[in-house]
């Protein structure tokens, strides 16, 4: 995602100080475009005004953030730390809280749409700031698509979360449903055509679910692992407020029995091989 999240802001004339993390292929490559290249986080930070962080968990942000090489060593007072990640909204709040301290300002502004959209500049992006720190940050967010000011800190994550609840169970109601339909002799193709206008019609099983499962493929897409981790920061944020998600809960362990047959990297449609294999497909 930040390999092309990057390039978007370089079309968009920004200029743009980016450091390696493990893998130096994408920093070159984003050289190559424009981007200039730095030693570590604390020299991104320095160089910026706006640190922008997208990495897979609140683990690997605090790190970038806090850890022994972080960027907040950088930071200057006055400059704004955006975090793109998927995390909990807790967790953002908490990190806005530690930055408040040397007088830098916090985003949590988490992205849908995925690489294809974050490549053509058009993701969705769920913004949780003050109004004044989003209205500066809003002309860099927009290079890379659609933000939208939700609330404080943590709302972004929180509305984020929402879409992840929601696909993570409209998935295994598809699967779960087309597996049945199949066992019982029908065409899934005419299924879904019928579908398509009919009270059950939804985004993934008309654009998703046919470039993945029903092409008889997993690879690419959204890894099942990764909604995983979403699930399980809707669930935590909802404990702390002591507000039972049933299906949620379902849904996380269903997700977490695919992974332990070896699943968990594949795109997260590969919850129908659960209920293949249980069907006997």
């Amino acid at each position: 995602m930040g390999e092309p999240m990057v390039r978007s802001l370089l079309k968009a004339g920004f200029p743009v100080t980016i450091a390696a993390h493990r893998n130096r292929e994408p920093l070159e490559r984003l050289v190559a475009d424009g981007a200039k290249a730095v030693a570590d986080p604390p020299a991104v930070a320095a160089a910026s005004s706006i640190l922008i962080t997208c990495v897979p968990d609140a683990p690997q942000v605090e790190e970038v953030l806090f850890g022994d090489n972080g960027a907040a060593k950088g930071l200057k007072s006055g400059s704004v730390a955006i975090d793109m990640s998927t995390i909990s909204p807790i967790a953002s709040q908490r990190f806005g809280e530690r930055l408040a301290g040397s007088g830098v300002d916090f985003v949590d502004a988490p992205v849908s749409g995925g690489p294809t959209r974050a490549a053509s500049g058009t993701l969705t992006i769920m913004v949780g700031a003050k109004p004044a720190v989003f209205e500066r940050v809003e002309p860099v967010l927009k290079a890379m698509g659609t933000p939208t000011l939700l609330g404080g800190i943590g709302m972004g994550e929180t509305v984020k979360l929402v879409n992840q609840v929601i696909i993570a169970s409209v998935m295994i109601a598809n699967a779960e449903a087309l597996v049945f339909a199949r066992r019982a002799g029908a065409d899934l193709d005419q299924v879904r055509k019928v579908l398509a206008t009919a009270t059950g019609s939804n985004y993934l099983l008309d654009q998703w679910l046919p470039k993945t499962w029903l092409s008889g493929t997993f690879t690419g897409g959204f890894a099942m692992d990764l909604l995983r981790k979403d699930v399980a920061a809707a669930l935590d944020a909802a404990r702390a407020t002591k507000y039972a998600m049933p299906l949620t809960g379902l849904a996380y362990q269903l997700y977490t029995a695919c992974s332990a047959e070896g699943d968990g990297a594949l795109d997260y449609s590969a919850i129908a091989k659960s209920y293949e294999r249980t069907a006997g497909d």
